[in-house]
């Protein structure tokens, strides 16, 4: 597949300093930059002054709970929906204010949206140039159904063929103009586990080996933590956090995000002073509380899978003494799911399977909190 061109038909270019060259510049900026983008729906604010830079080449995922904003941040970048406020640069032109026909931008919807009477050939080629000739299409749709892996599937029709299968032909049919951007929205959701794995693999396999920008929405965080460069996790209309899914889950940035991205126990807590911390229950304990005063409601979080149980010499961190209530099989690790009855806390551990085979409900342990995986927080509010 051809590297995606560059569409400048009806765009006002930006104003760049006279000291800086234009290429240069453009390198140093990022290929998408949305900034200050607001949206409202009968005065409801869907989206709050957006900021998202989006690298050339990157895979991004929108994710967040249902109504955050992520699908409609993705229809105003690709024209379906006009911003209230805010400006959209693409690749150094200002595209804040031009129709969906010119961004130049592939669009794939949850729902397929395939023409159900054409074939599987004709709904690919439907987004190409009436001026190429047939034996160039021709050539276009053949190297895209190689692309997808469905060689030899062109003359069928979209309702002989798997979910899965539909939902290729649709990305074929996104990447046919070559666009710049390729926008996914809730591409594997109406898909089986299984295969949603396997189309994921592939998915991000074909947008490496393409090169082209990727901004996808989904609603599955794991999904977009097995697949993207960076995710943004949006919350009423603010994006609370943008990062490397690395930075997502291991360095949350407050606690939203924290539960949000994977499992997250919180503790109830309070500032006891300076780099002390005390838990609701009465533990004392040294951690960095950064500038917030004494007496401030907090939270500290751990991932289930950072929590051990006591062994002589483990270090600094919390010792708390769990009741089992749940065991849940996760195939190489078990969960077990318990409460320290002195404050009420529930508490998710994740241990190897050969521990975790030997406790059962009623089964009461001391849980090893290592303060090296403590996550301070500000408390929930009401």
């Amino acid at each position: 597949m051809e590297q995606a061109l560059r569409r400048r038909e009806g765009c006002r270019a930006v104003n760049v300093s006279t000291n800086i060259a234009s290429e240069d510049y453009a390198e140093a900026l990022p290929f998408l930059r949305l900034r200050g983008i607001s949206k409202q729906f009968d005065r409801v604010a869907v989206l709050r002054r957006i900021d998202l830079d989006v690298p050339r080449g990157s895979f991004t995922c929108l994710v967040g709970p249902s109504g955050c904003g992520k699908t409609t941040l993705l229809r105003v970048l690709c024209g379906l929906e006009p911003a209230d406020q805010g400006s959209i640069i693409c690749d150094g032109l200002d595209i804040t204010q031009q129709p969906a026909a010119v961004r130049h931008m592939g669009l794939v919807f949850q729902s397929y949206a395939l023409f159900p009477n054409l074939r599987v050939e004709d709904n690919i080629a439907y987004g190409l140039s009436r001026r190429l000739s047939r034996s160039e299409r021709r050539r276009k749709v053949d190297a895209l159904l190689d692309v997808v892996g469905l060689t030899g599937f062109g003359r069928r029709k979209p309702n002989e063929l798997s979910g899965g299968q539909q939902q290729r032909v649709a990305i074929a049919r996104a990447l046919a103009p070559e666009p710049s951007v390729l926008l996914l929205d809730e591409p594997l959701s109406a898909l089986d586990a299984q295969l949603r794995l396997q189309l994921r693999g592939e998915l991000q396999a074909l947008q490496k080996r393409l090169g082209i920008t990727v901004v996808m929405v989904t609603h599955d965080q794991a999904e977009a933590l097995a697949i993207a460069d960076r995710i943004a996790v949006m919350q009423s209309g603010w994006i609370e956090q943008l990062g490397t899914p690395f930075d997502l889950y291991c360095h949350p940035a407050n606690r939203f995000v924290a539960g949000f991205v994977g499992r997250m126990n919180f503790l109830p807590a309070m500032v006891a002073g300076v780099g002390a911390v005390v838990l609701s229950y009465g533990k004392s304990l040294p951690l960095d509380t950064a500038s917030l005063p004494k007496g401030t409601a907090v939270e500290l979080g751990i991932r289930p899978e950072n929590i051990a149980l006591v062994e002589p010499g483990a270090g600094a961190g919390i010792v708390l003494p769990l009741r089992i209530l749940v065991r849940e099989f996760l195939g190489a690790s078990m969960r077990l799911e318990g409460v320290h009855e002195e404050s009420g806390t529930a508490v998710a551990l994740d241990l190897p399977l050969r521990c975790g085979m030997t406790l059962h409900a009623q089964t009461h342990v001391e849980a090893f909190l290592p303060a090296a995986h403590l996550h301070l927080f500000a408390a929930a509010t009401p």
